[in-house]
């Protein structure tokens, strides 16, 4: 009779469990579906990630900051933050205004950041790989990382929006199109020049060379940004802390803000080049 009690107390709650779950999975789905596209992040691993670190979307990060994925401050963030006990006490996370914002920041994250290339280079629908690959990477310390969002794949079903995020995948004469700061590009593979990326499309090398700011002169190598719509005028942060080699023009491409935008900005001749440690800025400008 105590066992027949406490099932019939347990399943209102697993119901509704359940139920917030499902409504998490319907309310995101699209746009882990559209991350995917853009970035070839499985959906049913951003989906999964969402779901966990978020707990359903009901985690403070999540309500109060609309911050579905952990992901802390770092040292190059510049946006909103709060304050949440993690690992540490009282440690720095990102604030977002929306939480679809939230989910591009995490595509971003992830295809910005070394330790998680090696990711981008297994089979799309791979998500068993990519689960097991964040936990080794470090995405996050709990040791059953990988096998807690593999769980919530199947259970849920979510790898079928993988197939779906193939489906629609986003593309330019056959290539699969990524993005920067909501400007679209491909990655040039050994000894393509822009001829074979224009060749039967509406683009001209005139054009790419314009979206890019490069001249005819231009020597391009393997794995450079190609951008095939124009660069924005503004960052996606507000300012860039320099690094060894980096020049105007690398750090143009690298943010997808137009170069005369870059100078702009900082009320610098076209032509100075910035030293390692100088911060710029991507928003805004500086003051006089």
């Amino acid at each position: 009779m105590k066992k027949l009690w406490i099932i019939l107390f347990l399943l209102p709650l697993v119901s509704l469990a359940q139920s917030k779950r499902q409504a998490y999975i319907d309310q995101f789905k699209s746009i882990a579906v559209r991350e995917m596209r853009i970035y070839g992040i499985p959906a049913s691993i951003t989906l999964a990630q969402g779901i966990l670190e978020s707990g359903d979307g009901t985690s403070r990060l999540a309500t109060q900051a609309n911050n579905h994925f952990g992901i802390k401050c770092h040292d190059d963030w510049k946006g909103g933050r709060i304050y949440h006990d993690d690992d540490d006490k009282n440690e720095c996370f990102r604030k977002y205004k929306h939480a679809e914002e939230s989910y591009r920041d995490h595509s971003e994250f992830l295809h910005t950041r070394s330790r998680y290339a090696s990711l981008f280079e297994l089979d799309k629908t791979d998500y068993k790989g990519w689960a097991k690959g964040l936990k080794k990477a470090g995405y996050a310390t709990s040791p059953t990382y990988a096998d807690a969002l593999i769980n919530l794949i199947e259970q849920n079903n979510l790898h079928r929006l993988d197939l779906e995020g193939l489906e629609g995948e986003l593309t330019f004469n056959d290539r699969t199109l990524r993005a920067k700061n909501g400007a679209k590009y491909v990655a040039l593979i050994e000894d393509e020049k822009l001829e074979d990326i224009t060749q039967g499309s509406k683009r001209s090398i005139k054009k790419l060379l314009k979206y890019n700011d490069w001249t005819y002169e231009v020597a391009l190598v393997k794995d450079d940004r190609v951008y095939i719509r124009p660069k924005k005028y503004r960052g996606a942060t507000k300012t860039y802390t320099v690094k060894s080699g980096d020049t105007m023009h690398s750090i143009s491409q690298q943010e997808a803000i137009k170069l005369k935008c870059l100078y702009w900005r900082n009320r610098k001749p076209v032509g100075w080049q910035p030293k390692a440690g100088e911060v710029l800025r991507l928003r805004g400008r500086v003051k006089n």
